[in-house]
């Protein structure tokens, strides 16, 4: 299985700014496709972004402009660049790969705005 560690969310202004990183486990990293996902308070997770193998990249409409998914192939990490947040973007963030399938979730990290 896959191993999945979220970091760098914290509390931040509405406008702020926060880096998000996915630590990710195993020898395969570079040849996955990874997404990130967020669920805030009382609703269902969404997607949010991804990046496949060949750093082709797609974001959820309402984060698109403000958000970008990046990759580091030779440190097996995702990173997550949110700038403008919004307090709709509060949530807990989380990644996973989509293709292998979905693996175990970790533990997200709480992302909040909020003035």
């Amino acid at each position: 299985q896959v191993q999945l560690v979220e970091s760098g969310g914290g509390l931040v202004q509405p406008g702020g700014s926060l880096r998000l990183s996915c630590a990710v486990s195993g020898r395969l990293f570079s040849i996955y496709a990874m997404g990130w996902y967020r669920q805030a308070p009382g609703k269902q997770r969404e997607w949010v972004a991804q990046i496949t193998r060949e750093s082709r990249i797609t974001y959820l409409d309402s984060v698109s402009g403000r958000f970008t998914i990046s990759r580091d192939n030779a440190w097996n990490t995702m990173y997550l660049e949110m700038n403008n947040l919004k307090p709709e973007d509060t949530a807990v963030y989380y990644c996973n790969t989509i293709i292998p399938a979905a693996q175990p979730w970790g533990q997200g990290t709480q992302v909040t705005v909020s003035s």
